[in-house]
């Protein structure tokens, strides 16, 4: 294991081990200790780096507050408040974002579906822009001060910037914003379509997000919501079995893979 600190691979393992059960080397060049969570963002938390991983991913996919969280694992012997929750989330709800953005880069389709549904945040209702392809698979999410043209070429570039798709096709309700923001961010190289009934499976697929913020009441600050409702949507995407297409999945295999993708999650935690 390469040394953190220097860098070098002249490092030795030492007999001892953390409190947690993880391994300590010492490097040979600068002399300097460092276990298998140093150079990771998970580094001196005092809870395993399991535990707090799982807790995250409640946090994100369970309708539980954080003292809700902090009592479930004070139950198994754990003792943190609700604030260090907060903070963990804080520091690995970026990491899995942009591990899971990178993940799907170039792999959506070219048929969008967009619209935005309503969040309350430091008692405003603000605008959460969201884009989804003809097979479900999220594209984006976008929060916004405003719903206007500014915010819809906000959302487009974010989206393509995300995606590093151009799509084909755009679907959208009649808001006057969308038709101005696509033709400044797209030209005459995407078809616009204003539809109210096309778009009803994201209105449907609305439900996801609003149905974890709503126990939540609301946020505190746009940093916040924005921040809890982009890893949401993408830790919910990347935890989908299958696409939205009728196709019949197993519950075992459905299981199976739940499992594996939690698995796959908690590898990019370790590795940020």
């Amino acid at each position: 294991m390469r040394c953190p600190h220097c860098q070098s691979a002249r490092t030795s393992e030492r007999s001892d081990r953390t409190a947690h059960g993880y391994r300590r080397f010492r490097c040979r060049d600068c002399g300097r200790g460092f276990n298998e969570r140093t150079s990771s963002a998970l580094n001196r938390l005092q809870l395993p780096s399991d535990v707090v991983f799982l807790v995250v991913l409640w946090r994100l996919r369970l309708k539980l507050s954080l003292r809700d969280l902090a009592e479930i694992l004070l139950l198994r012997g754990l003792v943190f408040s609700h604030e260090a929750i907060r903070d963990w989330e804080a520091k690995l709800a970026p990491l899995l974002t942009e591990a899971l953005r990178q993940r799907r880069r170039g792999k959506i389709g070219r048929s969008w579906y967009v619209d935005e549904t309503y969040l309350k945040v430091a008692g405003q209702w603000q605008y959460l822009y969201r884009a989804i392809d003809s097979d479900g698979n999220l594209v984006d999410v976008f929060l916004s001060a405003t719903r206007d043209q500014a915010a819809a070429e906000a959302f487009f570039h974010s989206a393509v910037a995300v995606t590093g798709i151009i799509p084909e096709t755009i679907t959208t309700d009649k808001h006057a914003g969308y038709p101005p923001a696509i033709d400044e961010v797209f030209g005459d190289a995407v078809e616009h379509r204003t539809s109210k009934y096309k778009n009803n499976h994201l209105e449907q697929d609305h439900r996801g997000v609003k149905g974890r913020t709503r126990p939540m009441r609301s946020f505190k600050s746009p940093v916040s919501a924005s921040r809890f409702c982009r890893t949401h949507d993408e830790v919910r995407n990347f935890l989908r079995p299958a696409t939205r297409r009728k196709q019949h999945v197993p519950a075992a295999r459905r299981r199976a893979i739940h499992v594996q993708r939690v698995a796959a999650l908690r590898d990019m935690i370790a590795v940020a």
